[in-house]
């Protein structure tokens, strides 16, 4: 039998307890004939999340073709390397595709053929050097970084659409390729059209790119309209 609603992909999409931007994002980037179904971890150790494979399972009870993780590590020492290995760990559990942001930010630069590249947080300048650092060591080198500065985890998703917007405006320049966004609690995807056409750059945001490789993996290639260069054209 087919999902009703879900006839071409049921997505499970998984995100921090406290990240109220993953879902509302995600479902804006919707095409007919997809669902998203929402599971939520707590963040905790070097294992990222000590009930991500519980919660998991609880997912997995909606017949999920795949699973999306709205997660990025960046902002840790080797952060991106302990989250693929904790997807490719529930990834065998699971037996279905297990995507997470920091990964599909590496695949979208690639695909964009971006090398040199801004990026955009929302940290302070000493996690921003953590950042820098794992982004270079996959392979891209950072020309400017700059972050929003949110006062704690939490209040990521607090930002203003204004500080945002400043933040683009302070690292955009002819000397890169893409602008890069990690941190799924900042939302960025309703602004995405708008600052492409205003820096003449095409983005990166991580819970676009998280969408847009879990859509990809499962073989649905349509164009999704009116959210950057990367779900229109690739």
């Amino acid at each position: 039998m087919t999902d009703t609603l879900g006839h071409r992909a049921v997505i499970g999409v998984m995100t921090p307890a406290m990240n109220t931007v993953v879902e509302p994002e995600l479902n804006t980037l919707r095409p007919d004939g997809v669902t998203n179904q929402m599971q939520r971890f707590r963040l905790g150790g070097d294992n990222i999340s000590d009930d991500l494979f519980e919660e998991a399972d609880k997912l997995m009870d909606a017949s999920p073709a795949a699973l999306a993780i709205g997660l990025t590590t960046d902002a840790g020492p080797g952060g991106p390397a302990k989250l693929a290995a904790r997807c490719a760990a529930l990834q065998e559990k699971v037996g279905i595709p297990v995507l997470n942001a920091s990964a599909a930010d590496y695949e979208a630069l690639r695909v964009l053929g971006a090398r040199r590249i801004a990026v955009v947080t929302p940290f302070d300048a000493e996690v921003d050097a953590r950042v820098k650092a794992n982004t270079e060591d996959a392979g891209f080198e950072v020309v400017a970084i700059k972050g929003t500065q949110a006062p704690s985890l939490p209040e990521i998703v607090e930002t203003s659409l204004a500080d945002i917007r400043n933040v683009f405006a302070a690292v955009a320049s002819d000397e890169i390729d893409a602008i890069l966004q990690v941190g799924t609690a900042l939302p960025l995807v309703a602004l995405i059209g708008e600052l492409e056409a205003r820096h003449n750059k095409p983005i990166v945001a991580c819970n676009a790119a998280l969408y847009w490789h879990t859509l990809r993996t499962l073989g649905i290639k349509e164009s999704v309209p009116g959210f950057g260069t990367l779900l229109a054209d690739h």
